[in-house]
């Protein structure tokens, strides 16, 4: 369980609730954000921050939002043009003129909450698109490198250039912008196009249907390159071999512009038919989209994994428990294991979860003490608060704000001493803050009495409130850390009473 209070009566307050608590913000299709293309940059704006105050509400403490669906981007970008999801146009900027990332993420961190680039590393265009593909998209600079498949247009992983791209693309967004994680899904090689899932939900869509005939990706080109340069590895091995170039590519490009930033990978949920537990049946993403997952962790090539365990706790192909304590056991480097919950089947036309089903998950989840997190999709079920799971969450599962865990693998020194004054008002005890640089949030503790009650406040704040209690009265011990972006924890130091 994580806790939000602790009933000690001691002197010093127990150990910060750590939980990653996420959810993902879908642009693809106008999914989550923004509610429809063509918005004023004003309505898009208010409905990124109505997005985040309900995250800040719920306790929740990442946001991953999509940056780039179908490379295009949501931001200025001198290698893709803009995507049509936010003015309705590819390649035409949001009016009037701003920069969607730069504001989400400085609008996220005003909140405490961490902010997550989600990139879709090889998808280029579907044919649901509803404007013309811009001069700039890769369909047209390089269609060589694109390659049709089914209602897709899909980026060659064989292509040395598709590649290429993608990796300009993700750390062109490391350099410029302040964001807290790199994030990509489950798309690598397409999905079978007999059993091509919707755009949401895809993973519940194969939880054990097999195709009957798979039209074969056509990467014939690249291909007969390799074998004439000598490659010796057969087809399907050198598809994963692709895929898992670019993987390691990422996770150390990343890590050499920015150690902070993480690397998550969000894949399909279930692992490779060899190696997994009795009764688990479905979809192979090993044999079918090239993803060799258990790879990456046994590698260590991504700090946090999520993935998407799409199915109830009692469906005995894909039961979620099961799935959990497999991919818990692929993970010999002890990355996190944070499992995507398809929170969006509650209210769906079939399949429907009832909230119950989420909350469970959440329950199961912090049992496994390996497991220290976990990722909705997606937001819209909580911003339409479905069947009150919103408040059921709030209620239940976060009565209390939490810490992302953190990567001491990235780097584990504990950020300085925070200077923090404090000053008894009528009604509360207030605080003056002020970060150090590598700060990104401040933990706080207050005691009424016997019980430590936690909160934590972003470091751009210089306020910071403790009201009195209606029953305990006023807190009598209030105790500050500093907290840096991968999550370390400085120094407690008491500041009420004054030392």
């Amino acid at each position: 369980t994580v806790p939000v209070a602790e009933t000690s009566g001691g002197d010093d307050p127990p150990a910060a609730p750590r939980e990653l608590r996420a959810a993902w913000v879908s642009t693809v299709a106008n999914i989550d954000w923004p509610s429809k293309p063509g918005l004023s940059s004003a309505v898009q704006q208010k409905e990124a921050i109505a997005i985040l105050d309900r995250a800040k509400s719920l306790n929740l403490n990442a946001i991953v939002l999509q940056v780039r669906p179908s490379a295009d981007a949501i931001y200025p970008s001198k290698i893709e043009p803009w995507t049509e999801y936010l003015s309705g146009a590819q390649g035409k900027a949001p009016m009037p003129a701003y920069d969607p990332l730069k504001f989400w993420i400085d609008q996220a961190h005003a909140r405490g909450l961490e902010l997550h680039a989600w990139f879709n590393p090889y998808r280029a265009r579907m044919d649901a698109a509803r404007s013309q593909s811009a001069p700039n998209h890769i369909t047209n600079t390089r269609p060589d490198v694109v390659k049709r498949y089914g209602k897709f247009m899909w980026m060659d992983p064989g292509e040395p250039a598709a590649a290429k791209q993608t990796m300009d693309v993700i750390l062109d967004v490391v350099r410029r912008y302040d964001i807290d994680g790199v994030h990509i899904d489950d798309y690598f090689y397409p999905y079978p196009i007999e059993a091509t899932p919707a755009v949401a939900g895809n993973a519940a869509a194969l939880d054990g249907r097999t195709a009957k005939a798979e039209l074969d990706f056509p990467d014939d080109p690249a291909w007969q390159r390799y074998l004439k340069s000598g490659g010796t590895l057969a087809r399907a091995d050198w598809r994963r071999d692709n895929v898992n170039r670019l993987i390691e590519a990422m996770y150390k490009g990343i890590h050499a512009e920015k150690s902070w930033v993480r690397f998550g990978i969000s894949p399909f949920g279930l692992g490779r038919p060899d190696r997994r537990p009795p009764g688990i049946n479905g979809f192979s993403q090993y044999d079918k989209l090239y993803a060799d997952a258990e790879l990456w962790l046994q590698e260590g090539w991504l700090d946090y994994f999520v993935p998407q365990l799409y199915w109830p706790i009692k469906s005995p192909g894909q039961a979620y428990d099961v799935l959990l304590d497999y991919w818990i056991g692929q993970n010999p480097l002890g990355r996190h294991i944070w499992p995507g919950l398809f929170t969006s089947r509650i209210g769906a036309p079939t399949r429907a979860y009832e909230p119950d089903e989420v909350l469970q998950q959440v329950s199961v989840t912090r049992s496994r003490p390996l497991a220290t997190g976990h990722v909705h999709f997606s937001m819209v079920a909580l911003m339409q608060n479905r069947k009150g799971i919103a408040d059921q969450l709030r209620t239940v599962s976060y009565t209390g704000p939490a810490l992302v865990p953190a990567s001491p693998w990235l780097g584990n020194e504990r950020p300085g001493t925070p200077q923090v004054t404090a000053v008894r008002r009528a009604k509360s005890v207030d605080l003056k803050l002020k970060a150090g640089s590598a700060n990104a949030l401040y933990a706080i503790w207050s005691r009424y009495g016997s019980e430590w009650r936690f909160a934590v406040a972003p470091a751009v704040r210089v306020d910071w409130s403790i009201p009195d209690d209606t029953k305990l009265g006023a807190a009598d011990a209030v105790v500050v850390s500093a907290v840096d972006r991968l999550g370390n924890e400085g120094q407690r130091v008491r500041v009420w009473p004054k030392p």
